[in-house]
C-alpha cells in the first residue's frame, strides 16, 4: 500500500496540494535551517512520507521529503517513489526517481505537480523500544499516555475509530493497530506516536539513517489535542507562547535570550548542551506543548518539568551560566517570567518585561531602608498553584443541546473571575479598582520623573533629552511607546542623573512591566511606587 503528499510547481509560483493532508515546511516566519511538522495529523507523526520543500535550479527541481521507509506487498523493502504530472492530467503520473534517500534532484517542466510515495513502515511497539531505552519506557508507563487504550476502554469506546487514532499506535495504517486481539502490544500512545514508525530502527539500530524523528512542533502534540472537548493546540496557539518574534539562531542569542525565547535552545540547555552547537540554525522554535511537559514521565501534575508553586527568590540572567543557576525546584512559569537579574544600579535599560514571579513574591525592588525586599503577596501564598491558579482555567465539554466547547487554559488568559470568588465577594468590582488605581499611579510617577527632567536635570540633559532626561540609555516603553524610538542619556551621561532618580524609575518600570497593574501583588506595589514618588520628591525640592 502506498501513502503520499502532493507538491505543485507552476511557473516559478508554488501551490501546495495534499494526499492525505500532510506536509512540512517553516515552522516560523524567521529563517530556519530545519524544517518541522507544520500540519495537524491525528496520531501524532504521520506515518507516510511528506514533501518537505522543492529547490528549483535552472530547469531542475529537488525535492526533499521526510519519512520512514516500508515494505511493498511482497514484503520487500520499498524505496520512496517521487513521481511527477505535468498539467495534473488523471493518470499521468510518472516516475521521476525511485530511491532510499530523502531527496532527489529531477528535471522540471513549466508546470509540475510532484507526489512522494512510500511503502507501509513496519512498528516495533514501546516494549522494543524498552531493550534500550530503558529509563524513558519505565518513566513513560507511570503517565496517562500509556493508558490511553485503557481510557477508552473505560468509557465503552474501545472500538470507536474516530477515537482510536489518538488512543493507539499507527491505527489505520496496515501495519499499525487493529484491535486488542491482533496488536494489543500497540494500543496507547506509545513511543512512535510521536517519533514516528521505528521498527527498522529497532532492528538495525546502528544505522543513523534509520534513526526516528525528534520533533519539537507543538503539531505533534495538537495532532490529537485538539477536539472539541481539548481545544489546547488551537488555545496555545493564538498565545504568546506560540510566536517567535526575533531571530534567536544568532550566536549572541542562541543562549542568552533563547533560554526563554527559544524552546529548541532551552532543552538544550536543560541537558547541558550548548544550543549554539546542538540546535544551531534551529533556535526558532517556538515555547512548544515539550518545553513545559515532559513527553517521557510525570514529575509534577500533567507531565510539568517544573512545580506549579515555589516562594523562594529567583532569577536568571542572560549572563549567567544557566547550568550554575537553574533551579529545577521553581514555579514552572517563575522559570522565565522572572526579572533576570535587573537592578537599579544597571543604566543601559529598563528590566526585563517579565518580573511577574519577583513581584508576586515581593523580592524585587528598591526600599528606602536598603533592605532585601520580601513581601509575598497573599495570592503567592494562598493560591496553591500560583500562576497557574488564574491563568489555566478550564472548562468541561458540554454536549448540550447547544454544545458548549471545553477550556484547558492554554492561552493563559484570565477570562473569568470563579477562582477570586472563594475569597472575594465582587471580584470584577475589585480588579477594576485595583488596576486603575495602580496604572493612574504608574502615570503619576511617570508626570514626576517628567517633571524633575525638564525642570531639575542638568542643563545639558534637559536640552539633548528633554522629558526622556529620567530614563535609561535605551528608554523603556512608558517614554518610548510603539512608534517612538528617542534615545535617553548615554553611559557616560548617566552619572548626571542623581541616584534617587535611578532607583525611582528602576522602581517604577518593575511595576508597569510586571503587567498585572496591581493584581500579583498590590500591597508591594504601593511600596515601591511610594518610595519612587518620595525620591523624586527629594530632587525636586533641591
Amino acid at each position: 500500500m502506498n501513502y503520499a503528499s502532493l507538491f505543485l510547481y507552476r511557473q516559478a509560483a508554488w501551490a501546495l496540494g495534499l494526499a492525505g493532508g500532510f506536509l512540512t515546511g517553516g515552522f516560523s516566519a524567521l529563517a530556519q535551517n530545519v524544517q518541522h511538522l507544520d500540519t495537524l495529523h491525528p496520531g501524532g507523526m504521520p506515518a507516510q512520507p511528506i514533501i518537505k520543500s522543492v529547490v528549483v535550479t535552472n530547469n531542475q527541481a529537488k525535492v526533499t521529503w521526510r519519512g520512514f521507509l516500508g515494505f511493498d506487498q511482497n514484503q520487500n523493502l520499498a524505496p520512496f517513489r517521487l513521481q511527477g504530472n505535468e498539467q495534473l492530467r488523471p493518470g499521468q503520473w510518472q516516475t521521476l526517481a525511485a530511491i532510499y534517500s530523502n531527496n532527489a534532484t529531477v528535471p522540471l517542466a513549466s508546470s509540475m505537480t510532484f507526489r512522494i510515495l512510500g511503502g507501509a513502515p513496519e512498528f516495533a511497539g514501546a516494549e522494543a523500544c524498552a531493550q534500550c531505552h530503558t529509563n524513558q519506557h519505565q518513566n513513560w508507563l507511570g503517565t496517562r499516555h500509556a493508558r490511553a487504550l485503557e481510557s477508552l476502554n473505560k468509557i465503552g469506546k474501545g472500538n470507536d475509530q474516530s477515537c482510536l487514532p489518538c488512543h493507539t499506535v499507527g491505527f489505520g495504517m496496515p501495519t499499525g493497530y487493529t484491535n486488542e486481539l491482533v496488536k494489543a502490544l500497540l494500543g496507547g500512545v506509545q513511543c512512535e506516536n510521536c517519533h514516528g514508525p521505528s521498527a527498522l530502527h529497532a532492528a538495525n539500530p546502528r544505522d543513523f539513517s534509520l534513526r526516528p524523528i525528534k520533533d519539537l512542533a507543538a503539531q505533534v502534540c495538537g495532532g490529537c489535542h485538539q477536539v472539541s472537548e481539548f481545544p489546547t493546540y488551537h488555545e496555545w496557539h493564538g498565545s504568546r507562547h506560540a510566536e517567535v518574534t526575533e531571530d534567536m539562531n544568532p550566536a549572541g542569542r542562541i543562549s542568552s535570550c533563547g533560554r526563554c525565547h527559544s524552546g529548541s535552545s532551552r532543552l538544550a540547555l536543560m541537558k547541558g548542551e550548548d544550543p549554539a552547537q546542538t540546535v544551531a540554525g534551529d533556535a526558532n522554535v517556538a515555547i512548544t506543548c515539550a518545553v513545559c511537559h515532559d513527553p517521557h514521565q510525570k514529575s509534577h501534575p500533567s507531565q510539568l518539568r517544573n512545580p506549579v508553586g515555589s516562594t523562594h527568590d529567583y532569577s536568571l540572567a542572560t549572563a549567567d551560566v544557566f547550568t550554575n543557576k537553574y533551579d529545577p525546584t521553581i514555579n514552572i512559569c517563575a522559570q522565565c517570567h522572572n526579572h533576570r537579574g535587573a537592578s537599579w544600579t544597571s543604566n543601559t535599560r529598563p528590566p526585563h518585561h517579565s518580573p511577574q514571579y519577583n513581584m508576586l513574591i515581593g523580592t524585587v525592588g528598591v526600599l528606602p531602608s536598603g533592605a532585601a525586599p520580601s513581601q509575598p503577596a497573599a495570592h503567592a501564598l494562598m493560591i496553591t498553584n500560583q500562576c497557574v491558579g488564574c491563568h489555566v482555567q478550564m472548562r468541561p465539554f458540554n454536549p448540550g443541546p447547544p454544545p458548549v466547547h471545553g477550556e484547558t487554559g492554554h492561552s493563559f488568559k484570565v477570562e473569568n473571575y470563579d477562582s477570586c470568588r472563594l475569597c472575594h465577594p465582587a471580584p470584577e468590582l475589585l480588579t477594576q479598582a485595583v488596576m486603575a488605581g495602580a496604572s493612574n499611579r504608574v502615570q503619576q510617577v511617570k508626570a514626576w520623573l517628567d517633571l524633575w527632567a525638564t525642570t531639575k536635570a542638568p542643563a545639558a540633559l534637559r536640552t539633548k533629552y528633554g522629558a526622556r532626561a529620567w530614563e535609561f540609555s535605551t528608554p523603556g516603553s512608558l517614554s518610548n511607546p510603539p512608534g517612538v524610538t528617542g534615545s535617553g542619556p548615554t553611559s557616560a551621561e548617566q552619572s548626571q542623573i542623581p541616584e534617587n532618580i535611578r532607583k525611582a524609575r528602576f522602581n517604577l518600570y518593575l511595576v508597569y512591566y510586571d503587567g498585572s497593574f496591581g493584581v500579583h501583588n498590590n500591597p508591594f506595589n504601593v511600596v515601591l511606587l511610594e518610595a519612587a514618588e518620595n525620591w523624586i520628591k527629594i530632587e525636586l525640592n533641591q
